[in-house]
């Protein structure tokens, strides 16, 4: 069967009212901004985008508690962090400060300096707070988290804990980068096949010094393509030993499906709650 994959992998053609998610995004994130308790413009790198903010609850956090990063998607060529202020409102509620980076667009960066650039903002943020970290992340962030997770933490620096990252939850992830070499996203990536190969998580070896917990989501109205990547990584992880997990959100589509973080209340915001807190036990 002939796959037409820019058709699968357009979310914006699949999803004709995304300018108006995006609208309401924005709005929303800078109205949470502008009254949570949060450190902005946190300098991870040297680059313009190489920046993070910071949202606290506004209790006391726990001592254990992790660090959740949220990194953001637009295929590693699009958006910004300041349009994702406000899914750290329902993590926030639960007693947990959410990290929400950005980082270098393609193709003025490749995807392997992205996933470099995430590498960075994670060891900084460790260093900072003195916290592990759990990654999560939507579509292009997804992926990022899972990479986040696959990362020999000691082998980069032998002060870094093993466990730096054991957790990770990625939503409408792109696990396996081959497919979009067929699309126009690769007029900004420019993969070739040794290149998309070489930075899909769903191909890499799965570290056994210590336990992950990878959970995965994805809408149930989101293309085969993007549910089929997130059974296959879930499986394919579960293989070598991960922990993991996999859901559809019903009748969510590649942009709603991370709404939900917003709402304390919501299964996906208390199933990264729970991770956070398999983290701090």
């Amino acid at each position: 069967m002939t796959i037409n994959y820019e058709a699968e992998y357009n979310n914006r053609a699949r999803v004709p009212e995304h300018e108006e998610i995006f609208a309401r995004w924005a709005s929303d994130a800078d109205a949470y901004r502008a009254q949570a308790n949060c450190d902005l413009d946190l300098a991870y790198g040297d680059a313009e985008r190489q920046k993070v903010d910071v949202f606290h609850p506004n209790g006391t956090a726990s001592q254990d508690a992790p660090l959740i990063m949220f990194i953001h998607g637009g295929y590693w060529r699009s958006l910004d962090r300041t349009v994702f202020s406000h899914l750290a409102k329902g993590l926030n509620a639960h007693g947990f400060s959410v990290a929400l980076p950005s980082y270098t667009l393609a193709p003025d960066a490749s995807v392997q300096q992205i996933i470099d650039e995430m590498v960075a903002c994670t060891r900084f943020l460790h260093n900072r707070h003195g916290k592990k970290i759990v990654a999560s992340g939507h579509s292009a962030g997804g992926h990022l988290a899972a990479c986040l997770l696959a990362t020999d933490w000691p082998k980069l620096d032998p002060g870094l804990p093993a466990d730096l990252v054991s957790s990770a939850l990625a939503v409408s992830g792109v696990f396996d980068l081959r497919p979009l070499i067929h699309t126009t996203n690769n007029d900004a990536l420019k993969l070739d096949e040794a290149m998309a190969a070489r930075v899909s998580p769903i191909l890499w070896e799965v570290p056994k010094a210590r336990t992950m917990h990878l959970h995965i989501l994805v809408g149930g109205a989101e293309s085969h393509e993007f549910i089929r990547q997130s059974k296959d990584m879930a499986e394919r992880w579960a293989a070598q030993g991960a922990k993991t997990a996999y859901h559809e959100t019903p009748s969510a589509n590649h942009f709603t499906v991370i709404d939900a973080l917003a709402d304390a209340g919501s299964p996906l915001t208390q199933d990264l709650s729970l991770l956070a807190n398999h983290v701090a036990g």
